[in-house]
């Protein structure tokens, strides 16, 4: 679509976005904010219109606009319930989660986690508001816990997601160890014929044994 079309599109949605939230933009106010809205790809905008068509109480506004758009950061409240709540739980999370995670750790700490909530939310609303604003790229990041049992879980979620490559995940866990090798291949689900998995198994048993 040649950008000419994309600007007409964008007006027309804006328009149609103003009136059913109540919102009175002229002509010209709608060409400036297209303007301004145009550094964002389209499809996110006209994503966030919708969401504003959906959601907005109040006037429509280029803050309200930004505020929606999906560039893969999640929402306040998906934001708040993906934070670990102790030491031992890892999350990756992106760096305005992090940021703002600081701010409610010690009232986590202390128990209050209404407050906790609320501070969260607050400072990550302002974070992910600037970061859209600025245009910043998201960027995910791995904080592991001190429970080694429960980071595999964590990143290989984040890997199904998209969130981190599959190379930086292998570098954050551990090899799987030869002693559990064996089982997996002569368990009742191998494919492998019996005599084969003996094969296999034999060397490993071998190193494991010798002094």
């Amino acid at each position: 679509m040649a950008p000419r079309d994309e600007r007409v599109d964008l007006i027309q949605a804006l328009a149609v976005t103003a009136e059913l939230t109540g919102t009175q933009l002229s002509e010209p106010a709608a060409r400036v904010m297209a303007s301004d809205l145009a550094a964002y790809p389209l499809q996110q905008v006209l994503g966030a219109l919708t969401r504003c068509r959906r959601e907005l109480k109040g006037r429509l506004t280029i803050a309200a606009i930004i505020e929606r758009l999906d560039d893969g950061r999640p929402g306040p409240e998906e934001a708040w319930a993906m934070i670990p709540q102790d030491e031992r739980t890892s999350v990756v999370w992106t760096t305005e989660m992090a940021e703002a995670f600081g701010v409610a750790h010690p009232l986590i700490a202390s128990g209050d986690i209404i407050a906790a909530r609320m501070a969260f939310r607050e400072t990550y609303a302002a974070l992910l508001t600037k970061a859209r604003a600025d245009q910043t790229p998201v960027r995910w990041m791995p904080s592991l816990g001190h429970d080694p049992g429960g980071r595999r879980p964590a990143i290989d979620e984040a890997v199904r997601k998209g969130r981190l490559t599959s190379a930086h995940a292998a570098k954050l866990l551990p090899p799987p160890e030869a002693d559990n090798v064996v089982p997996l291949l002569a368990g009742p689900r191998s494919p492998a014929p019996p005599e084969i998995r003996a094969r296999i198994a034999a060397p490993l048993k071998a190193k494991s044994v010798t002094p």
